[in-house]
């Protein structure tokens, strides 16, 4: 991580002070980025008068430094979030599933976030373990106690704020498993296709996970695809966003092959970096530039080596790269020519 020197701002003194404040607390990491929070926080004393609004800024702050702390030991790790009801009692066939995905996707190599909450949530920490459980509770009028499997143990974070609990989910989430649920997995779900769709998280595995013979995300896909879509409120690739399975050995094999080859992104001011473990063929790649013209803005996708920006920051300097001028707009497309990478 780099260092860095406190960013300057219009007032020398005012940067000076806060330079002495970093230097008085030892340093560290970010310095810059850390000074900017703190100024930040200072114009706070005259932009916003409101007690509640200023307590917003406050509790949102230190919830996601304690968050972002609790999750760094494992960041190396690849992590896939359940979500759904905690409400489905152990004796449903959906708890089972749950259960059974948590401990599967664990023997695969992954760690599990859930809600840390009853029903789906506690199932999916049983199936993986505490050892590679993730709590993220939230505090409510109501109840919600952290469940057994996950309530002493140090990786649980309590928030008071849900925009503060999804963010940490989605910034920590390689893949999301969604089973049924109410309102807060269909919120959880549609917020994941969103980003990715728009572009403002990073392309993982959303899977859908039915009872066997269920209909529960059938239903819901079908809507997708009779209102949303026949109504041109989303493009057919949007579709490909996510994938609908009643079988937990599916929904655990969609997640690890979408890694089989590739392993991250990146975008280096206007080109879009793709990381994977094998490079493609001369064959494959001109494959890819007429199969994918269409999301190419100018010139053409090729192998690269690291970009400078990259080696600054020891960014996966061992994988192979490809790159191309992106046109931001099509993440379905994107996911598709993933999907093709992974399969070379």
């Amino acid at each position: 991580m780099k260092l860095g020197r406190a960013k300057s701002s219009a007032d020398p003194a005012l940067t000076s002070r806060i330079e002495e404040l970093i230097r008085l607390k030892g340093g560290g990491y970010n310095r810059g980025e850390v000074a900017d929070i703190i100024e930040n926080a200072l114009k706070l004393l005259t932009d916003v008068q409101d007690t509640g609004d200023v307590r917003v800024i406050q509790t949102a702050v230190r919830e996601l430094r304690y968050a972002f702390r609790l999750f760094a030991p494992y960041a190396a790790a690849r992590k896939v979030s359940i979500f759904g009801s905690a409400r489905t009692k152990p004796d449903r066939v959906e708890y089972q599933q749950a259960a059974d995905f948590g401990k599967k996707i664990v023997q695969a190599g992954f760690m599990v976030i859930t809600g840390a909450g009853p029903g789906i949530m506690q199932a999916g920490h049983e199936g993986a373990g505490p050892e590679k459980s993730f709590g993220a509770n939230i505090r409510l009028p109501w109840e919600q106690g952290a469940n057994p499997v996950i309530a002493e143990d140090k990786k649980l974070v309590t928030f008071k704020y849900f925009f503060t609990r999804k963010l940490t989910f989605l910034r920590h989430s390689d893949a999301i498993a969604l089973f049924p649920g109410g309102f807060g997995t269909l919120d959880e779900g549609y917020e994941a296709i969103t980003l990715m769709q728009t572009g403002k998280s990073k392309l993982i595995p959303l899977v859908l996970v039915d009872r066997p013979g269920g209909a529960y995300w059938k239903t819901w896909d079908k809507n997708v695809r009779e209102q949303l879509l026949r109504e041109k409120l989303i493009s057919p690739d949007d579709l490909n966003l996510y994938h609908i399975t009643d079988s937990t050995d599916e929904a655990v094999k969609l997640i690890t092959r979408f890694y089989r080859n590739f392993q991250s992104t990146r975008f280096v001011k206007d080109r879009f970096v793709i990381r994977l473990r094998h490079p493609p063929s001369a064959s494959a790649l001109a494959a890819l530039n007429e199969d994918f013209a269409d999301i190419i803005l100018e010139g053409k996708i090729e192998v690269i080596a690291p970009t400078p920006e990259e080696i600054e920051d020891q960014d996966a300097l061992d994988l192979v790269r490809i790159a191309f001028n992106f046109n931001r707009r099509d993440y379905g497309r994107l996911r598709q020519m993933i999907d093709v990478l992974n399969g070379l």
